[in-house]
């Protein structure tokens, strides 16, 4: 063979990498360590006077800190230090022995702060703060259950609260409730234990926004749903929406069939509707508890304030009060005192004076209001209070924790703002379109789609969800989590978010300020026009949840004519392509049609030249990540794997 590869040229080629390798060689030693070698120029030495001023700084000494206290500009510091062959940008700590001869120019005395503990040591250990603790089976005692009320606009949930807040049997004089906290404790006999008072916290939640804000982040805090239902509307689109969230929650419910005082009442009417809905009534049969209720005239209101506690006490609702509290913001705001935030004790006992930590804020206890607007000195597990003392507002949903000191609060506060500004203005949680849905959930095993349906009409709900329902996949489950007449909600936006889902709309339109927010929570809302189009998306998209099946195709193939050996690094061998194309990449090392090497092309040349391809019928050098063990007669074949979409 006479080709350019039998006259050695890519050989040559190759030895010449010990030319880089030398001249990288030399220019190693022009670097030198900061402040060590031997150009760096001896200062002389400074005789500072026995009363020059001192200037103390704990370590690690910052160039900026240390300019501050030597009432000079941080670049002229930066020149002082490159006098001294020391290179520091603004931000980088220095040695203590470089800052004592950076004082002594400006005739300062340098000393380093001692720590109080293990006294001068510049990297104590880090303590990690404990937000978080076991808590034993015998530590636990019974906690009062923590109430929602959800339901449709004038189905009287508001009314309903009033009369349940009046049935409290240890408040005070009408009108003694000054503070609206959202959340407030009520005191009723047992149905069971008639000496004994129970106690319930009811969730005041503006509608359904704050409780999938709160599901957004996690925050799980309700232990049951009251859906009110208007006995003389039955069920509406909000009632629905409520069902929606609690059922994706997972949170029992109970039902207050509201206003059966009123002339056009139909309990009965309701009953049907919610069975339709997979609630089946438990005088029917069923599991779901109906009472019928008026707050008008109060009938009932009883029966459902006991029907809640025998509920709940199937629960067995416990917590440990013994221990630093935890638990979750229920609403916050700005007020003349400063940030309030009114939080929900779920574990532990929150007092005054403790110090607490909610996100990236923290602060101590100041003052605790009850919804009463009196002040108190602790919160026990299931009470809400308004808290004082926090250096900012932080948002619904988010979990407060107590800890030890304001040091650890500080510090762990100050690495949560930190890791906020680092991820800028991207919310932290993994955004879910159609196209994307592959790569979010590669991770997890079962692999659902869930979709919120809207849509012009009755039959085109219906229509669309049952045709979503035919689509068969044993892997992949599809999951209409909503489905309702009319356009698209913020309501809609607040419970895709919580849920992770994908908003379908058929023939309807986005309410103003809501595409803003989907962009915001990460929500993707598909519109459509024709029927067929929604279902071949959402089809393609659960197809796209099925990994793919990966498939090589080799891309050529070339015989090994001749093995050339270097002097340096692996042999290279000299091919002829026999057939396709070679290129850097993946290739297969076949020896009489076995396969006995895979790796990379780490170089592959024609002539003296380092190309990407080369073709059927041309000659080149191949040299083989990590494989010298080339013969004359084998195979390198370059391959490619490539993904086939699954079908459903």
């Amino acid at each position: 063979m006479g080709g350019p590869v039998a006259q050695g040229q890519p050989g040559n080629r190759f030895g010449a990498q010990g030319q880089f390798g030398n001249r990288f060689g030399t220019q190693k030693k022009q670097f030198q360590v900061p402040g060590k070698g031997p150009e760096v120029p001896q200062a002389p030495k400074l005789i500072l006077p026995a009363d020059a001023a001192v200037i103390t700084i704990k370590p690690p000494i910052v160039v900026r800190e240390l300019a501050e206290q030597l009432k000079q500009k941080p670049f002229k510091i930066i020149a002082d230090l490159m006098e001294s062959g020391v290179f520091a940008s603004v931000n980088q700590s220095i040695d203590e022995t470089v800052a004592q001869k950076i004082c002594a120019k400006y005739g300062f005395r340098f000393e380093v702060e001692k720590r109080e503990r293990g006294g001068g040591i510049v990297h104590p250990p880090s303590r990690k703060v404990d937000l978080d603790q076991f808590d034993k089976p015998e530590d636990l005692v019974a906690r009062a259950p923590v109430v929602t009320i959800m339901g449709h606009v004038d189905h009287g949930k508001t009314s309903l609260l009033d009369v349940i807040r009046k049935s409290n049997v240890v408040a005070g004089e009408a009108g003694g409730i000054t503070q609206h906290i959202g959340a407030y404790t009520i005191s009723f006999p047992h149905p069971e234990r008639k000496k004994e008072l129970a106690q319930i916290t009811f969730l005041d939640t503006p509608g359904h926004a704050a409780f999938s804000s709160m599901r957004a982040r996690g925050a799980n805090v309700t232990d049951l749903v009251v859906l009110v239902v208007a006995a003389n509307d039955g069920v509406m689109p909000q009632t629905l929406e409520a069902l929606s969230h609690a059922r994706e929650a997972r949170v029992p419910l109970l039902v207050a069939v509201n206003k059966v005082d009123h002339p056009n009442a139909n309990p009965l009417k309701v009953r049907q509707q919610l069975q339709d809905k997979g609630l089946v009534p438990d005088d029917w049969g069923g599991d779901t508890i109906f009472v019928d209720v008026s707050a008008l005239t109060k009938q009932g209101v009883d029966k459902l304030i006991e029907m809640i506690l025998l509920q709940t006490d199937m629960q067995e609702l416990k917590a440990n009060p013994n221990r630093r509290a935890k638990g979750n913001v229920i609403e916050s705001g700005l007020e003349p005192g400063g940030p309030t935030a009114t939080v929900l004790v779920r574990k532990g006992t929150l007092r005054v004076g403790d110090v607490i930590i909610c996100s990236q804020y923290y602060g101590r206890v100041r003052a605790l209001i009850n919804e009463e607007g009196k002040r108190q000195k602790e919160a026990g597990p299931s009470v809400a209070v308004k808290v004082l003392g926090l250096n900012g507002v932080p948002e619904a949903g988010l979990e407060f924790s107590v800890v030890e000191d304001e040091k650890s609060a500080r510090d762990l506060a100050g690495q949560r703002a930190q890791a906020a500004r680092t991820l800028g203005q991207e919310t932290t949680r993994a955004k879910v379109t159609l196209e994307n849905l592959f790569d979010r959930l590669a991770s997890t095993t079962s692999k659902v789609l869930k979709v919120v349906v809207k849509a012009d009409t009755q039959g085109s709900v219906e229509a669309i969800v049952d045709a979503l329902k035919k689509i068969e996949s044993e892997k992949v489950s599809l999951d209409v989590i909503h489905s309702a007449v009319g356009t698209i909600t913020e309501s809609d936006v607040a419970l895709a978010s919580a849920s992770d889902a994908v908003i379908l709309g058929f023939h309807t339109r986005i309410d103003s300020g809501v595409a803003d927010k989907a962009k915001h929570e990460g929500v993707q809302i598909k519109l459509y026009a024709i029927i067929y189009e929604l279902i071949d998306q959402v089809k393609e998209a659960m197809a796209g949840l099925l990994e793919p099946l990966l498939k090589d195709i080799t891309v050529g193939s070339a015989e090994v004519r001749k093995v050339f050996q270097l002097s340096k690094g692996a042999p290279v061998a000299g091919c002829m392509v026999a057939s396709g194309r070679i290129v850097k990449g993946k290739v297969r090392v076949r020896r009489r049609k076995e396969i006995i090497y895979e790796g990379i092309a780490q170089s592959l040349r024609r002539f003296q030249d380092e190309v990407n391809e080369v073709r059927a019928g041309m000659e080149c050098g191949i040299r083989v990540d990590g494989f010298s063990e080339f013969q004359v007669g084998d195979f390198i074949e370059c391959y490619m794997m490539e993904k086939i979409a699954q079908k459903l």
